[in-house]
């Protein structure tokens, strides 16, 4: 039994809820603070659903971003990252 069984999920089940097209997703990206400017190298994780949304901060000024990806079926990753006010 693999980990996913065991948590519930079988291969089939996890590909239905979280297509990656031919089994390659996106699985990192390179961003710009919407803060400082800098550029950040970014690890994504398309295990988590095809629509995420959580906080990150800079690897250069420490400011803290929101985070939005969206992986297409083909497993592409867009990603947008705002500003937060915290």
């Amino acid at each position: 039994m693999n980990e996913s069984e065991r948590d519930g999920w079988s291969e089939e089940d996890l590909e239905a809820e979280f297509p990656r097209g031919d089994g390659t997703a996106d699985s990192d990206a390179v961003v710009y603070c919407p803060h400082c400017g800098e550029a950040n190298e970014i690890a994504l994780d398309p295990g988590s659903g095809g629509d995420q949304q959580y906080v990150e901060d800079c690897q250069v000024c420490c400011q803290p971003w929101q985070i939005r990806v969206r992986y297409g079926r083909d497993g592409s990753a867009v990603v947008e990252v705002l500003a937060t006010d915290s």
